[in-house]
């Protein structure tokens, strides 16, 4: 019995994801297609797609957007250095990413941090002041 040729030169498009560590796992890259945050050529594609060399990705990560091209197929997850060789993003895209990131960090830094775990001390003043002893 022989063993079935994936590689023929087709790539699924949640196999090339996540052999180009948009996402950690499959299922993820798999999910990510299903609910519409991946975008092929401007259109919502299913995760069996094949992956085609020149096919634009728009990916929505977290709050983040990538504008990509695929440039290689990948089957196998390498190393980070290797899997940036499998696209090219957009320098308006790495622009805007960056920009929607240092947003994000004054947005989050904004936020007031809670002071944490009441003391002995203020829970006797919080029962003093609700009237329970």
């Amino acid at each position: 019995m022989s063993k079935p040729q994936e590689d023929d030169g087709k790539v699924r498009l949640d196999k090339w994801l996540w052999a180009a560590r948009f996402y950690k796992t499959r299922q993820l890259a798999h999910e990510a297609l299903e609910l519409g945050r991946v975008l092929v050529n401007g259109e919502r594609v299913k995760a069996s797609r094949v992956a085609k060399e020149g096919d634009r990705l728009q990916l929505r990560i977290n709050q983040l957007e990538y504008n990509v091209e695929v440039l290689a197929l990948a089957t196998q997850r390498r190393p980070a250095k290797e899997a940036q060789l499998l696209y090219r993003e957009s320098a308006e895209s790495i622009a805007a990413r960056e920009e929607r990131a240092l947003l994000l960090k004054a947005e989050h830094a904004s936020f007031p941090h809670g002071e944490g775990r009441p003391t002995k001390k203020a829970r006797r003043d919080i029962a003093r002041f609700k009237g329970s002893f």
